[in-house]
């Protein structure tokens, strides 16, 4: 008796208990009626967005091309715009509009803008030439070469030449040359490094200016403190200087019986070194 009445308790214990919490989530109610108005005063406002973009997207039927041409034609600029233009006044792509007058052989920079109702205004920048690369290029004045495979070189620009990849650095060079040639009252007409890394400076009153391979700072260096000071008052009896010495350079004379390999020392005549260095 007891042990049954020992049992029912359990049992009546057992069903008092309160059922474990489930493990599922439900996901809360939404009162769509809430927030029907507000998804629909959003739908109404992108619809007449659309409305009022198709209504102000015209047709583009006038470009107008401004800027100081010497070498870019402004029919070749509207060209390269009508050709890659795409959709309408507002729709327009004007990067790549920029980007494809930009690809014109002369034109530097160019900037697109819209010009209501229905035209487009271009304004371009020339590309400034400050060499020739080769025969067939030009290099403007940051050191970039453009206009490649140009038909017309202006044959008075100064010439550059070098190995592929090389072209940074010539012209480098080049623009550190170019200001202190001109305190000197000189000019340079060509500037090249050939395949084996020679360097070698023309000038425009015929005087050849070797560099050489190795020591190239060095070098431009003693030119540039001494060496133009020898053309500066004697250029016109110079054919060369070499200046692949070590602290010296040589002087190569036009006149006849004139020696042609005479040693004008840079800083000093105490030991001077006779001979290049190993770099001919």
């Amino acid at each position: 008796m007891i042990d049954r009445l020992f049992r029912f308790r359990r049992r009546n214990r057992a069903k008092a208990r309160p059922k474990a919490a489930g493990h599922g989530w439900n996901l809360p109610r939404l009162n769509v009626a809430r927030f029907a108005p507000a998804v629909l005063a959003v739908a109404g406002l992108t619809a007449a967005g659309f409305g009022i973009v198709k209504a102000l997207d015209r047709p583009l039927t006038t470009v107008v091309v401004n800027g100081p041409f010497q070498r870019v034609a402004a029919l070749d600029v509207e060209r390269a715009v009508r050709e890659n233009l795409r959709g309408g006044f507002l729709t327009a792509n004007l990067a790549t509009l920029q980007k494809a007058v930009e690809k014109l052989p002369w034109a530097d920079h160019a900037r697109v803008q819209r010009h209501w109702p229905d035209g487009l205004y271009v304004q371009v920048t020339e590309q400034v030439a400050a060499a020739r690369w080769g025969d067939t290029a030009l290099v403007n004045t940051r050191g970039e070469i453009f206009a490649v495979d140009a038909r017309h070189i202006p044959e008075e620009l100064p010439r550059l030449d070098g190995p592929e990849g090389s072209q940074a650095r010539v012209a480098e060079l080049y623009f550190q040359l170019y200001p202190r040639l001109l305190e000197s009252g000189l000019r340079a007409t060509a500037l090249t490094q050939d395949a084996r890394g020679a360097w070698q400076l023309e000038l425009s009153n015929g005087v050849l200016v070797r560099f050489g391979r190795r020591q190239l700072n060095e070098r431009v260096d003693r030119f540039l403190r001494a060496g133009t000071a020898v053309l500066a008052t004697r250029g016109s009896e110079i054919s060369a200087l070499d200046m692949r010495y070590s602290n010296g350079f040589s002087v190569s004379w036009r006149a006849a019986g004139a020696p042609t390999a005479q040693v004008t020392p840079a800083v000093t005549e105490q030991n001077m070194v006779k001979e290049p260095d190993n770099d001919v």
